[in-house]
């Protein structure tokens, strides 16, 4: 598996193969580039919760998958880890805010375009 496959994946929601394609690159990478692995491993993760209504789920790999990228900014890879950073943060604070009560809004407001689902972006 490749990290552009992971990639493909991650951009059309197939969260589950891109933690698991992750997940490979990952145990096989270097130290200095697995916690990039894996806050966009955990940032996939938390999205597939989302879509299946896990706000714990949700919130808790949202938060750790974020907490590992700063390190790689603006760019690493050829990824614009800003811009991954900047709508997964926001989706983790619209996560917090709406609650467990809140999902079935949030998903709303995802379907109609009115928040942002995060994507992988190349340079």
């Amino acid at each position: 598996m490749t990290f552009e496959e992971a990639i493909a994946q991650f951009n059309s929601g197939d969260y589950y193969a891109c933690h698991d394609t992750l997940e490979a690159i990952w145990n096989d990478a270097w130290q200095s580039d697995r916690a990039f692995y894996q806050g966009i491993l955990q940032i996939a993760v938390g999205l597939y919760h989302l879509k299946n209504q896990n706000w714990h789920g949700a919130a808790i790999l949202l938060g750790e998958g974020t907490s590992r990228l700063p390190a790689y900014l603006p760019d690493y890879q050829s990824i614009d880890v800003e811009t991954l950073l900047e709508d997964s943060l926001l989706i983790l604070r619209t996560v917090q805010l709406s609650g467990k009560d809140g999902m079935v809004n949030l998903l709303k407001n995802l379907e109609n375009g009115d928040l942002k689902i995060p994507k992988i972006y190349m340079l």
